[in-house]
Order: C-alpha cells, then structure tokens, then sequence
C-alpha cells in the first residue's frame, strides 16, 4: 500500500523525526512511502516524491521540516481540494499522515468528508492546542527554549531593581505561558483562559519590594494581547523599570529534545499501524496519561482545548 506524509501549518520540533520514522517503519512494514513537500500547497502543486531512506537519513537532530511545510489559502477553494485528491490517486496513495495543528486538521476534516481519503493526523504544534490530547509534537522543545531564555533573564533581572515581562506564543491557548510561569517561578502569568485584574496583585507586589524584592518576571500569553498594558503597569503602578522581551519564533525552532524525538516516533507508529489495519480512518493520534488512542477528527475539530485545572490551581498559588 501507498503512504504518504506531509507537513501543515506552523513547524514544530520533532517533525523531522516523524518524518524519518515515517519512511522506515513504512518499509519496516513493507509498504511504499511517499514525501509529500511544501504541506498543502505542495499537494495541490503535485509536490509528492517516493521517498528513499537517504531523503530522511541524518535528520533527527534538525529543527522544522526537511519536507518543508505551507499555510495555503487555495485549499480553501473546491477545485484546488479535487486537484490535491487526483495527485494522491495518481500515485495510488492510499493512506495520508498529517503533520499539523487545529487549521490543518479542519482541512483535513473538509478534505476527507469530500473524497475518499484515507487519513491520519498527528497533533504537531507548540501551542499544545488540541483536543482530545494531552501532549502535541514540539512542546517539550518549544518549552525547554522558553525556560533557557527566562533562566537568562533571570540572570540581569535579579542584577538591576527591574522587572521583565516576556511574551510567549500559543495563540489563543494559554499552556506554554502558564508552565512556563510555573516552573520559571515567575511573579505573574497571565493567560486567555483566566480573567486577571492587575489590581489584586498589585498591593502583593508593593509589599514585598518593601520587604526586599529586587525583580519581578511577567510571563504573558500573546493571545491575551496585554503585554505592553502589564509593562506599562509595572512601570507606572509598581515603580518598576520595566523591560520588554517577545521570544517569537525562536520557541518554534531548535534542535529537538529527547522526548520529543521519541513522541515523533510512537505517533508515527500509532498512525501507520492504524492506516494498515483499517480503512475507517480520519482520526487523530491522541496521547493522555501515558497511552496513545485514536479520536474521530470530527470530534478534534470541533471542541477546544482547555489547560487543565490541575495547572490553573498551580497558577494561583504563584508568588
């Protein structure tokens, strides 16, 4: 059987692992990989190559994607999703692995409600996002950069009386802010989820620079779009000189962790044991509390992630 793979939407490490994974187990499982490059686009554009293990040899310790990736607007339109679907049948591709985040996988969802398609999806973003899984490709590494760069902003803050507020990515999701304000140990976080009013914290903060304290470290969530109000606030409020940092998309690059390299793996499995054995596919490869399972894509799509409450207890108990 024909299998292919391909890369959507924003990249994430460990989708090289995934990748290289892909191709061996698929001819571990005596089946016919195929590279589809440049994600959406590259499907509409016939972008699609019969992979050989010397296309994914030496790749694991590479950030983004050697197969590359694309957001694609022309998706959108009926033709160009009828043109994508005639070039996997041109190659007799039978089953597809998605690597990709909640865009892609509503893509996939329109796609595969249309024609006959085969598909597989594997949660692939540092937003950490998704429905119905606990863990997405990419966050470990995206979390280990972000708590590189804070460890290093501790190192001038608690140098100079100042306080730093750093902006982390996730979109409208709030978990790589909210862990890494929890393990950084930061002052504030603030996140979408949560409802937070400078002013409860402020007689805190007040009181304790009285007492002594030197720094203050704000993580905010770019989806809450306050980062320059909190920066402002300290300033006037606090009494704080006040720095800004927005780590941006260095969270998105990198050499991947361990873990990640390992979840890459077992995603990929999950999902080409699941296209061999079944044709009732359109799911998505989940991951809680230490086992993989399998959810209809409809359901993914259709529901949001919520940070659990586990970690919001955590964030209110910062100090």
């Amino acid at each position: 059987m024909a299998l292919a793979v391909m890369c959507s939407g924003g990249d994430a490490p460990g989708m090289n692992a995934a990748v290289k994974k892909f191709v061996d187990y698929a001819f571990d499982k005596g089946e016919e990989p195929y590279l589809i490059y440049d994600g959406l686009e590259g499907l509409i554009d016939g972008k699609i190559k019969k992979a050989e293990h010397k296309d994914v040899a030496g790749i694991l310790h590479r950030g983004g994607s050697v197969i590359r990736s694309s957001r694609s607007k022309r998706f959108f339109e009926y033709e160009y999703r009828k043109q994508a679907y005639e070039n996997l049948q041109k190659h007799g591709i039978e089953g597809l692995v998605v690597l990709g985040g909640d865009g892609s996988f509503r893509a996939m969802d329109r796609f595969s409600g249309e024609f006959p398609l085969n598909f597989v999806g594997i949660p692939t973003t540092i937003d950490n996002d998704i429905y119905g899984t606990e863990y997405c490709l990419g966050v470990d590494t995206a979390l280990n950069t972000i708590r590189d760069a804070l460890d290093k902003i501790y190192d001038t803050a608690s140098t100079f009386n100042r306080a730093f507020v750093v902006e982390v990515m996730g979109r409208e999701c709030g978990y790589l802010a909210a862990i890494s304000a929890i393990s950084s140990g930061a002052e504030i976080c603030l996140i979408p989820e949560v409802d937070f009013v400078l002013a409860t914290i402020e007689e805190k903060l007040l009181r304790e620079i009285s007492q002594g304290r030197r720094y203050v470290l704000a993580i905010v969530a770019e989806g809450t779009k306050m980062t320059d109000q909190v920066a402002q606030w300290l300033e006037e409020r606090i009494g704080m000189e006040t720095r800004v940092t927005i780590l941006g998309h260095i969270q998105r690059g990198g050499v991947p962790s361990t873990f990640d390299r390992m979840m890459g793996f077992e995603f990929t499995v999950q999902a080409i044991d699941h296209l061999c054995r079944s044709k009732d596919s359109n799911k998505v490869v989940v991951w809680n509390k230490g086992e993989f399972g399998l959810m209809e894509i409809d359901e993914v799509v259709s529901r949001k992630y919520q940070v659990s409450p586990h970690h919001l207890a955590m964030l209110n108990k910062l100090d």
